[in-house]
Order: structure tokens, then C-alpha cells, then sequence
């Protein structure tokens, strides 16, 4: 019965355990039907009910099995990846060498998009223990404390990409974004640049922007130059709201000499807002991107950016879940390097 399991009794779940609809339905004080209701059709219970109903799964880290004997054999053969967003092609590469590495050893891949919001992440996590992902890649160190709650409580195994842990944490394979913004920033100013502007995506629940930011300012100050003067516009990845940014910049007085976007698709509406203002770069004004993505060689100017190591995170972090499904020591986490591609997007600093 369920009160005789632990952790129903108001406590918190033992881990290892795996939580019943039954438990779910002790706790909350109401029937397995209304359980699986909220769960499948929340449109038809109260609102009062369905939030009772949801605070018991979060506490128990439940998440319904697909596929029970495969599970009850402890082995699906699926992995699942959450990444932030499938509009534009940031993550793609990663995520193929990632779905190459995994299809050699005959693991299916379930992908979903958190759309940069950490309450939809924990949704998508609880869903893809449900289908009966064996494991799960994330990107970057920001999202819930009950994700990772509930990842460590039905004994997940989940590998960190994107970004380089630091301190105590999941294991991880990445680059560090600080350190590469800082180094791109450097270039910049080193070309007589001294009046910066900074597109950034939002930084709240975005630990990459957030670094890329703090990597900017990092630079600055190494030369002399006071992080306070940069000029930061926050909005989402899009061409559409890279332009925007970068007219609002140009509208300034003075102007920015150096516009440096949160990565290659701000960058690209950037471009392409010149063009249409008909002003020179790197002539008037240089942009800089972050990725290195395809996009930014085919561009005009084409793109000086960062090279994030995409295939080899991708692969990498495969490798690591699939050692740490199988009980394997992977290590430590891995620090990737992020290098600096000059292309002709950024030049010396316009004089006056």
C-alpha cells in the first residue's frame, strides 16, 4: 500500500525509489483517477486540485514509466536533450554529432526545446523520464533546483554542455564563455576600439549570456577601459531583433565603434541592419558574433566570432552519458577550447 512506502508520509522521497500514482494520490488526498487526470487532461480538474495534485509530484519526483518492461529490464535504449531553442541553427551541430555518436550504439534520441525557460526545462525532463529516457543532456548550468532534484532522485544520468562547470556540480563538457567573450573583446579593443556595445540575449536564467556579459566587462577593465561605459541591449536570438538592437545603437551619441552580439544570429541582423543604413562595416562600425555557425561565413561582411567546439561537445557529452548509464567513472568535467575567428566583420576604430 502506499503509506507503507517511504516517503509518502510527507516526507521527502528516498532516492533510488521510484514514487507510485499511487503514492502521487496518497499525498495529495485524492483518487489515482484524479491523479492521472491532472496528468493527461489538466483542463478538466480545478485548479486548486491540479496544483495540490502537482506539488505532490514535484515533492516525489514522479514522472509516469512508458514502456514498463523495458524499464523493468533497466534499459530502453533512449536518451533524451533539452536544448533551449530549434529556431535557429546554434545548437544543431552539437546535436547532431551528439545523435551520430549515440545511433553507432543503438540509442534513440528524444529532443525537445525549452524555449530558454528553466519551469518548461523541469516539464520536459519529468516528460522524457515518462517516455523512458535512460538519460539526459542539458545545456548550460541554469534551471531549477527541482530539476535537479528530480534527476537525482530517479537516478538520471545527465551530462552539462555548453558551458564549463565550475565547483561542485554534474559533470560537464564545454568551453568556458567568460573566458572566450574576454578574448574576442580583447581583439576589439586592441584595434583602437573604446566605445563598446554589447547584444545580448536575457541573462536571467541564461548562465551563457550571463558569462559572455561578464567576459566583456572582464576585458574592458584589463584595458583600461571602464565596464561601466558599455552600452548593453538585452533581447531574444532572432536576425529580426539583432536589427533592432543594432539600430538603437546606431541612434546613440556617439555612437558605438564596436558592436558585439551575444552570438552569429544577433550578429547577422546586425549586418543586415547596416546595410539597410547604409552604414560601413568595418569601416564606421565593426560587429563581432559568438558560435561560428555557417551563417557567419556567408554573410557580407562575413563574421568575425567565436568557434564553439560543437561537434566535439556533442560527441563528447554522448560518450559520457552513455559511460555514466553503464555504471562507468567518466572523470572529471571537460573544458573544451572556444577560439577566435578574425573574419572582415571587425576593423580598426573609425577616427573622431
Amino acid at each position: 500500500m502506499a503509506e507503507d512506502r517511504p516517503g509518502t508520509d510527507g516526507g521527502m522521497a528516498w532516492e533510488g525509489i521510484s514514487p507510485t500514482l499511487e503514492d502521487v494520490a496518497a499525498r495529495a488526498k485524492v483518487s489515482t483517477a484524479t491523479v492521472s487526470r491532472c496528468l493527461n487532461a489538466p483542463q478538466r480538474v480545478s485548479e486548486r486540485t491540479r496544483e495540490r495534485v502537482m506539488e505532490a509530484v514535484r515533492a516525489l519526483g514522479y514522472a509516469p514509466h512508458f514502456g514498463a518492461r523495458a524499464l523493468a529490464a533497466n534499459r530502453t535504449n533512449t536518451f533524451g536533450a533539452i536544448i533551449p531553442t530549434m529556431e535557429n541553427a546554434i545548437f544543431a551541430r552539437g546535436l547532431q554529432a551528439f545523435q551520430e555518436e549515440l545511433g553507432r550504439h543503438g540509442i534513440t534520441l528524444l529532443v525537445a526545446s525549452s524555449s530558454y525557460s528553466p519551469e518548461l526545462e523541469e516539464e520536459q525532463i519529468r516528460t522524457l523520464i515518462a517516455r523512458g529516457a535512460e538519460a539526459v543532456l542539458l545545456i548550460g548550468q541554469d534551471r531549477t533546483p527541482e530539476s535537479y532534484t528530480l534527476l537525482r532522485r530517479r537516478r538520471i544520468p545527465h551530462v552539462v554542455a555548453w558551458t564549463n562547470a565550475r565547483g561542485e556540480g554534474p559533470v560537464s563538457i564545454g568551453f568556458d564563455n567568460r573566458k572566450a567573450m574576454a578574448a574576442l573583446t580583447a581583439r576589439v579593443l586592441e584595434q583602437g576600439h573604446r566605445r563598446l556595445a554589447l547584444v545580448s540575449a536575457p541573462r536571467a536564467g541564461n548562465d551563457r549570456a550571463r558569462e559572455r556579459a561578464e567576459g566583456v566587462s572582464e576585458a574592458m577593465a584589463a584595458h583600461g577601459v571602464p565596464p561601466a561605459d558599455l552600452v548593453l541591449i538585452e533581447t531574444p536570438y532572432s536576425i529580426t531583433n539583432g536589427a533592432e538592437a543594432f539600430a538603437r545603437l546606431m541612434a546613440r551619441r556617439p555612437r558605438p565603434t564596436a558592436v558585439l552580439c551575444g552570438n552569429d544570429v544577433l550578429a547577422a541582423g546586425a549586418l543586415r541592419q547596416a546595410r539597410e543604413m547604409g552604414i560601413d562595416v568595418p569601416g564606421e562600425v565593426s560587429v563581432t558574433g559568438f558560435d561560428d555557425i555557417e551563417l557567419a561565413e556567408i554573410v557580407t561582411p562575413a563574421l568575425t566570432t567565436v568557434h564553439v567546439p560543437h561537434r566535439a561537445m556533442g560527441a563528447g557529452a554522448a560518450r559520457k552519458l552513455m559511460a555514466l548509464r553503464n555504471g562507468e567513472d567518466v572523470g572529471a568535467s571537460e573544458e573544451l577550447e572556444a577560439t577566435i575567428v578574425w573574419r572582415e566583420s571587425l576593423g580598426p576604430a573609425a577616427v573622431g
